[in-house]
Protein backbone atom coordinates (compact mmCIF):
# COMPACT_ATOMS: atom_id res chain seq x y z
CA UNK A 1 0.00 0.00 0.00
CA UNK A 2 1.30 3.44 -0.88
CA UNK A 3 2.04 5.66 2.09
CA UNK A 4 0.04 8.87 2.07
CA UNK A 5 1.58 11.99 3.56
CA UNK A 6 -0.35 15.15 4.39
CA UNK A 7 1.59 18.44 4.35
CA UNK A 8 0.18 21.62 5.89
CA UNK A 9 1.73 25.07 5.90
CA UNK A 10 1.77 28.02 8.23
CA UNK A 11 3.05 30.95 6.22
CA UNK A 12 3.04 34.72 6.51
CA UNK A 13 5.21 35.72 3.56
CA UNK A 14 5.11 32.53 1.51
CA UNK A 15 8.47 31.04 2.50
CA UNK A 16 6.95 28.00 4.19
CA UNK A 17 4.69 27.42 1.19
CA UNK A 18 7.68 27.33 -1.17
CA UNK A 19 9.42 24.77 1.04
CA UNK A 20 6.22 22.71 1.28
CA UNK A 21 5.83 22.76 -2.51
CA UNK A 22 9.38 21.47 -2.87
CA UNK A 23 8.88 18.72 -0.26
CA UNK A 24 5.63 17.80 -2.01
CA UNK A 25 7.48 17.37 -5.33
CA UNK A 26 10.31 15.35 -3.77
CA UNK A 27 7.94 12.99 -1.95
CA UNK A 28 5.80 12.55 -5.07
CA UNK A 29 8.90 11.63 -7.07
CA UNK A 30 9.74 9.06 -4.38
CA UNK A 31 6.36 7.42 -4.94
CA UNK A 32 4.43 8.79 -1.98
CA UNK A 33 0.88 9.98 -2.29
CA UNK A 34 0.95 13.58 -1.05
CA UNK A 35 -1.76 16.05 -0.09
CA UNK A 36 -0.78 19.69 0.44
CA UNK A 37 -2.99 22.21 2.27
CA UNK A 38 -2.05 25.88 2.57
CA UNK A 39 -5.23 26.75 4.48
CA UNK A 40 -5.65 23.52 6.46
CA UNK A 41 -8.70 22.82 8.59
CA UNK A 42 -9.10 20.19 11.27
CA UNK A 43 -10.96 17.91 8.86
CA UNK A 44 -7.95 18.03 6.51
CA UNK A 45 -5.73 16.37 9.11
CA UNK A 46 -8.19 14.15 10.99
CA UNK A 47 -7.60 10.49 10.25
CA UNK A 48 -4.27 11.13 8.52
CA UNK A 49 -1.49 8.70 9.41
CA UNK A 50 1.45 10.92 8.35
CA UNK A 51 1.68 14.68 8.68
CA UNK A 52 4.42 17.20 7.93
CA UNK A 53 3.86 20.73 9.19
CA UNK A 54 5.94 23.45 7.49
CA UNK A 55 5.58 26.71 9.36
CA UNK A 56 7.23 30.04 9.88
CA UNK A 57 7.03 31.87 13.21
CA UNK A 58 5.00 35.06 13.30
CA UNK A 59 5.15 38.12 15.52
CA UNK A 60 6.32 37.37 19.04
CA UNK A 61 6.71 33.65 18.51
CA UNK A 62 3.19 32.82 17.35
CA UNK A 63 1.78 30.65 14.62
CA UNK A 64 1.07 32.41 11.31
CA UNK A 65 -2.53 33.57 10.88
CA UNK A 66 -3.34 31.03 8.18
CA UNK A 67 -2.63 28.08 10.50
CA UNK A 68 -3.71 29.52 13.88
CA UNK A 69 -7.43 28.62 13.44
CA UNK A 70 -6.50 24.98 12.80
CA UNK A 71 -4.54 24.80 16.04
CA UNK A 72 -7.32 26.58 17.97
CA UNK A 73 -9.73 23.94 16.65
CA UNK A 74 -7.25 21.18 17.45
CA UNK A 75 -6.92 22.36 21.07
CA UNK A 76 -10.72 22.27 21.46
CA UNK A 77 -11.12 19.01 19.59
CA UNK A 78 -11.87 15.63 21.14
CA UNK A 79 -10.26 13.89 18.17
CA UNK A 80 -7.65 11.26 18.88
CA UNK A 81 -4.45 11.44 16.84
CA UNK A 82 -2.73 8.36 18.35
CA UNK A 83 -2.27 6.79 14.92
CA UNK A 84 -0.64 9.90 13.44
CA UNK A 85 3.10 10.21 12.90
CA UNK A 86 4.34 13.76 12.36
CA UNK A 87 7.38 15.89 11.63
CA UNK A 88 7.85 19.65 11.67
CA UNK A 89 9.90 22.01 9.53
CA UNK A 90 10.19 25.54 10.87
CA UNK A 91 11.50 28.71 9.27
CA UNK A 92 12.61 31.52 11.51
CA UNK A 93 15.23 34.13 12.23
CA UNK A 94 17.84 33.76 14.95
CA UNK A 95 17.61 37.56 15.26
CA UNK A 96 14.57 36.86 17.45
CA UNK A 97 14.46 35.31 20.93
CA UNK A 98 11.45 33.36 19.74
CA UNK A 99 13.39 31.63 16.93
CA UNK A 100 11.13 28.95 15.42
CA UNK A 101 8.81 29.01 18.44
CA UNK A 102 5.95 27.97 16.16
CA UNK A 103 7.70 24.59 15.91
CA UNK A 104 7.37 24.17 19.69
CA UNK A 105 3.69 25.16 19.55
CA UNK A 106 2.99 22.61 16.80
CA UNK A 107 4.90 19.82 18.57
CA UNK A 108 3.13 20.43 21.88
CA UNK A 109 -0.33 20.73 20.32
CA UNK A 110 -0.06 17.52 18.30
CA UNK A 111 1.53 15.53 21.15
CA UNK A 112 -1.26 16.71 23.45
CA UNK A 113 -3.69 14.92 21.12
CA UNK A 114 -1.63 11.73 21.11
CA UNK A 115 0.23 12.17 17.82
CA UNK A 116 3.75 10.72 17.62
CA UNK A 117 6.67 12.89 16.61
CA UNK A 118 8.94 10.58 14.62
CA UNK A 119 12.08 12.69 14.24
CA UNK A 120 13.78 15.85 15.40
CA UNK A 121 12.13 18.97 13.98
CA UNK A 122 14.06 21.00 11.43
CA UNK A 123 14.58 24.65 12.34
CA UNK A 124 15.82 26.69 9.39
CA UNK A 125 17.49 30.00 10.21
CA UNK A 126 16.53 32.23 7.28
CA UNK A 127 19.22 34.75 8.25
CA UNK A 128 22.09 32.36 7.59
CA UNK A 129 20.51 29.72 5.37
CA UNK A 130 19.47 30.73 1.88
CA UNK A 131 18.74 27.28 0.47
CA UNK A 132 15.64 26.30 2.41
CA UNK A 133 14.51 23.74 -0.18
CA UNK A 134 17.73 21.73 -0.06
CA UNK A 135 17.89 21.92 3.73
CA UNK A 136 14.33 20.59 3.97
CA UNK A 137 15.06 17.89 1.40
CA UNK A 138 18.09 16.74 3.43
CA UNK A 139 15.83 16.44 6.52
CA UNK A 140 13.19 14.37 4.71
CA UNK A 141 14.90 10.96 5.04
CA UNK A 142 14.76 11.27 8.84
CA UNK A 143 10.98 11.56 8.56
CA UNK A 144 10.51 9.00 5.78
CA UNK A 145 12.63 6.26 7.36
CA UNK A 146 10.40 6.30 10.44
CA UNK A 147 7.20 5.63 8.49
Amino acid sequence: MMTSICIITGSTLGGAEYVADHINDVLSEQGFEVELHNQATLSDIEGKSHLIVVTSTHGAGELPENIQPLFDDLANSTSDFNSMKFGVIGLGSTDYDTFCNAVNIVEDALKAKGANQVCESLRIDVVNNFDHDTTAEEWLPFFVESL
